[in-house]
């Protein structure tokens, strides 16, 4: 089987190590290339048989849409959710209406698509963050705000930045945990849930993923797996990133935030195409409690969604 390992460019130091682990990984029981997500992609991705993206796509918005809808309708199978999951859980509003409906918990919010009419949200303090951004962009230690004048204030530089609605939701003051699924139905299998410790930051850094600690505070921040939760704890919060992974229609493989305080847990965003930067992504920190190395899971991804095509395609 020839495998293609869709890329953008240009790519970072960080995304060539994670275009050449993936094609290694690959390449012990398949044909796998690397191929760049360019104007000359759709002539020359017919000539694979299977994709593996890892693309966020190109432009403004909607990018991680482009390459599952590119490829849909040239009728090639590739890991990952199709477009119009990856089109939902981008809209942070939307995913956590999808939640509420489904009863998994998820903090109090209002969306604000006009920074002239800006309604109380009734709840303070407030986490003020663009709701269709992923790694943590427009995301500072000023996106906690403590009253309507300061959410005025966000609300209306975020807005002049990225030129989309603003998500306002309850900050969850409390820990933070990430949760890695991989495969599908009854087969999705809950990775050691991590938990990220903020507590050795810095005396006066925020303590939660900022764009600023997510990519430059990366060494003083602590990796904990499997998470210190009790037993109870931990099925609770895999059953609810199950149900949350399921309700969105996430396939394949995906990555679930979570805050938990004295209430319980709350899921605060969902990715649909996490990295899969070796060592540095947080999926391939779940790893070492089950044994598995990197290669292990790109093929545990990439052979559930084999999986997968194979089940739609039997009569």
């Amino acid at each position: 089987m020839r495998v293609a390992v869709v890329y953008d460019e240009p790519l970072t130091a960080e995304g060539k190590d994670m275009v050449s682990a993936v094609c290694k990984a690959l390449n012990s029981r398949y044909e796998a290339e690397p191929l760049p997500f360019n104007r000359n992609f759709m002539s020359n991705v017919k000539k694979y048989d299977f994709v593996f993206n890892l693309s966020t796509g190109g432009g403004k918005y909607n990018k991680q849409v482009h390459v599952p809808a590119l490829l849909d309708v040239l009728g090639i199978s590739f890991t990952g959710s199709p477009a119009g999951v990856h089109a939902l859980c981008m809209d942070k509003g939307l995913t956590k209406l999808v939640l509420q409906k489904n009863n998994i918990p998820t903090p109090r919010f209002a969306v604000i698509t006009n920074p002239s009419e800006i309604t109380d949200p009734g709840f303070y303090p407030a986490f003020v963050k663009p709701s269709r951004e992923g790694s943590a962009e427009g995301v500072s230690e000023k996106s906690v705000v403590g009253s309507s004048i300061e959410l005025e204030k966000q609300v209306v530089t975020l807005y002049k930045a990225f030129k989309e609605p603003i998500l306002v939701e309850e900050f969850i003051e409390g820990r933070e945990f990430t949760v890695g699924i991989v495969g599908n139905a009854e087969q999705a299998r809950v990775l050691p849930i991590l938990e990220i410790d903020f507590s050795a930051l810095p005396e006066g850094l925020e303590r939660f993923y900022s764009h600023r600690v997510k990519h430059h505070y990366a060494e003083k921040t602590r990796y904990i797996c499997p998470a210190r939760l009790k037993a109870k704890q931990m099925e609770e919060l895999e059953n609810y990133a199950l149900k949350a992974y399921k309700a969105l229609g996430m396939l394949d493989y995906a990555r679930i935030d979570v805050r938990m305080n004295d209430k319980g847990f709350h899921i605060i965003e969902v990715n649909s195409l996490p990295l899969l930067v070796p060592v540095y992504s947080d999926l391939t920190k779940m790893l070492e409690p089950i044994g598995w190395s990197y290669d292990d899971l790109i093929l545990n991804i990439f052979e559930a969604s084999i999986s997968r095509q194979r089940a739609i395609s039997q009569p």
